[in-house]
């Protein structure tokens, strides 16, 4: 099969053909719209430009504002934690479970104050966080949440697709992601009050959009007297073009996700015997996305240098390594906030160095992240073949 299919070009084709005329322009994002929230079990869908502004919109939505915490995991890709800074609020970084590597219960508890206004948990790799016991704590303590599911589309929890069960769920369609536009991102919630103001939030506010109308139309602004803006807003709404390709990407999304499952599934019966590659966990009742496929290395045995360096020797794609904890990034150590450090300052002593999350820091440098975006199943099962070897050699 291939990424890109006659589907998407087709779509692409018809806005094209439109001319981008005010009548037709946003139709397909607007059935994109629709189908996504019918396919995620959800009653609105908000499309965006990506999948870092889909976090920004959600916590101004929460009404996440200056000196209020929001605990992230120390393990994802920063968009997760930046988010939190364009929101003017201050990111508290959360330790992983040492097994499935999502974000840690305890320590969740553990970082909770009373400047605590959201959690957002990340499906990392493909895998549901532990959603249901998340959810709890927000309840005990007020709190909202906000599920990044950007590496996780068609995951389920305990019989839930994933993304169904906080107020508001995060999904991105980056390049490397399941389904991709290019660029561009999602926001669902079964909540009409949250799903209006992300509207507005990301529509420049205006007043004339709600919760099924996602752009203003002619008739709306030729008056002289139409008044516009209901609030502050941001323009983060896609272009039909990207509506268009991601539309055909949701219809395909099914085949999409098996041919990652697949790989991931070679991929892990490839090491299977070796209790010193160790894969992500998935509890009872978890189905996982493989966004990718992630082996823990013991670094004791192998370094992770070498075991990448044999892997490509001997015929594999490469291995990425796992993102820097967020709070060790440079950005945190010299506190280049463009600004938002003197709005840090004002509420507490926030410390951003090693020793913050243990488990993060132990378990980061030893995960090997592999690729399962294979479309060619050949590929694949090469691959597979090649870690096999790796390991053998290793062993």
């Amino acid at each position: 099969m291939n990424r890109i299919s006659d589907l998407e070009r087709k779509y692409v084709n018809e806005v094209l053909d439109n001319a981008f005329a005010s009548s037709k322009n946003y139709s397909f994002v607007t059935q994109l719209e629709k189908e996504f929230a019918e396919k995620f079990n959800t009653k609105y869908a908000i499309a965006m430009v990506n999948g870092t502004v889909t976090l920004h919109a959600a916590l101004e939505a929460a009404g996440v504002g200056e000196g209020d915490e929001v605990i992230v995991p120390a393990l994802t890709m920063s968009s997760t934690n930046m988010a939190v800074l364009f929101a003017n609020a201050i990111p508290v970084f959360a330790d992983i479970d040492p097994e499935t590597w999502t974000i840690s219960i305890e320590d969740i508890q553990r970082k909770i104050t009373e400047k605590t206004k959201a959690i957002i948990p990340v499906s990392i790799y493909g895998l549901s966080s532990d959603i249901d016991a998340i959810m709890g704590i927000a309840a005990n303590h007020g709190l909202t949440v906000i599920e990044d599911d950007a590496q996780c589309f068609l995951g389920y929890y305990k019989g839930r697709i994933v993304g169904s069960t906080a107020p508001m769920s995060s999904f991105s369609f980056q390049a490397g992601k399941h389904m991709t536009a290019g660029e561009g991102g999602m926001v669902i919630t079964n909540d009409p009050e949250l799903a209006v103001k992300l509207r507005r939030f990301s529509g420049l506010g205006y007043g004339s959009i709600g919760l099924e109308k996602g752009r203003i139309s002619k008739d709306d602004i030729q008056s002289p007297y139409y008044e516009r803006h209901m609030m502050l807003g941001w323009n983060y709404r896609p272009s039909d073009l990207c509506g268009a390709v991601a539309l055909a990407q949701l219809e395909r999304l099914d085949e999409l996700v098996a041919v990652r499952k697949n790989a991931a599934g070679l991929l892990k019966e490839a090491v299977e015997g070796y209790d010193w590659l160790v894969p992500q966990k998935n509890p009872d009742g978890y189905e996982n996305a493989y966004w990718t496929m992630v082996l823990k290395l013991d670094t004791s045995k192998v370094t992770w240098e070498d075991f990448r360096n044999k892997f490509k020797e001997l015929g594999g794609d490469g291995i990425y390594g796992a993102w820097m904890l967020g709070y060790l990034e440079p950005m945190y150590r010299t506190q280049n906030f463009m600004g938002r450090e003197k709005i840090i300052a004002c509420y507490g002593n926030y410390k951003y160095e090693k020793g913050l999350c243990p488990i993060a820091e132990e378990i980061q440098p030893k995960l090997l992240q592999f690729k399962t975006n294979y479309w060619n199943e050949e590929d694949a099962i090469k691959q597979a073949e090649v870690l096999k070897k790796t390991a053998e050699y290793f062993n």
